[in-house]
């Protein structure tokens, strides 16, 4: 059976870098954000979306990410109602990703919000990215090109960095690329041997 390992870690800390590196060693992973985000072009998932916030958000038949990411980060009612949407269709999705990697000892599955979605429950053992937070919060404003209050308002909707770390089994600190990259081989090397 293969294992599901999950991987995740704030906005900022890495997980893409991570997931790259992974994956550069011939290991699946599955990037959730990756597959919501062709999940949100399909009609059914946008008649869904038009249905509960209204066509405002909705622009050409497609969503308008940027209105409703305005729309629902400032409020956690409505970005669970968007998340009730989508977190079912995206583990549908990755169930049958799944099945096609059957023959794999195990695969990743790495998702910002493994946490907070309840989709942790599903795997096997945990991996959690961590970095100090300024590094974290001036990674973001430089990649997005946006501002400290933006970026502070999206922390606000994760779960905090204790939390995460108090339920996984691997922590990788990513300071530095060389560093963090023997950390993942140290870890690829326990999962190889399942000595987790």
């Amino acid at each position: 059976m293969t294992k599901v390992i999950g991987l995740t870690g704030g906005i900022g800390s890495g997980k893409t870098l991570v997931a790259n590196y992974i994956r550069s060693k011939g290991i699946p992973v599955y990037i959730a954000d990756e597959e919501a985000k062709k999940i949100m072009e399909t009609q059914e998932v946008v008649q869904l979306v038009e249905t509960a916030f209204g066509d405002s958000v909705i622009s050409d038949k497609k969503i308008d990410r940027t209105k409703l990411a305005q729309l629902v980060f400032n409020s956690p009612e409505k970005l669970q109602k968007l998340n009730t949407i989508i977190h079912p269709i995206v583990k549908q999705n990755f169930d049958i990703w799944l099945k096609n990697h059957q023959n794999f000892p195990f695969v990743i599955k790495e998702a910002a919000i493994l946490f907070e979605s309840g989709s942790y429950k599903y795997c096997d053992s945990i991996i959690t990215i961590t970095a100090p937070f300024e590094t974290r919060l001036q990674r973001v404003i430089d990649r997005d090109k946006t501002d400290r209050e933006s970026v502070l308002s999206r922390m606000k909707n994760q779960w905090s960095e204790e939390q995460k770390i108090a339920k996984s089994h691997f922590v990788i600190h990513n300071i530095s690329v060389e560093d963090t990259k023997n950390q993942v081989d140290n870890i690829l090397n326990l999962l190889k041997n399942q000595q987790y």
